[in-house]
């Protein structure tokens, strides 16, 4: 199967729909095998969940996303990861192993405002 994390530096980006490169990693056997970074392509927030369903992802890590993020990627059967940091990797490496549950609710609702925010952990921060 295929992962999709958010992708910055090396870690989890905390924002789903301005994430500008994903890290995708093909999972086997309970283990991670070959990854690549990709860039979307200017693709965000909702248009994301077709640009990764297009790829063969199967399951997303990230940090915030907003409502309309999660609808899109439920509606591509896409399988949501959310609220996580730290090291990309390592996230990838939880998932193979079975150590991360599937969870939708990081959500982010500062859309409009434009001001500086991180989206992870389940809740947006100013």
């Amino acid at each position: 199967m295929k992962l999709a994390v958010t992708y910055e530096n090396g870690a989890i980006f905390q924002h789903f729909g301005h994430t500008e490169t994903v890290k995708i990693y093909t999972i086997e056997n309970g283990a991670v095998g070959a990854s690549e970074v990709i860039g979307t392509e200017g693709h965000g927030h909702g248009a994301l969940a077709a640009f990764l369903k297009e790829r063969g992802v199967e399951a997303l890590i990230c940090g915030g996303l907003g409502g309309g993020a999660v609808a899109a990627l439920q509606e591509a059967g896409i399988a949501i990861y959310a609220g996580n940091q730290g090291s990309a990797d390592e996230a990838a490496a939880k998932f193979a192993a079975g150590q991360l549950s599937a969870n939708a609710e990081a959500n982010c609702h500062h859309h409009d405002h434009g001001a500086e925010h991180s989206c992870g952990n389940g809740s947006c921060r100013h």
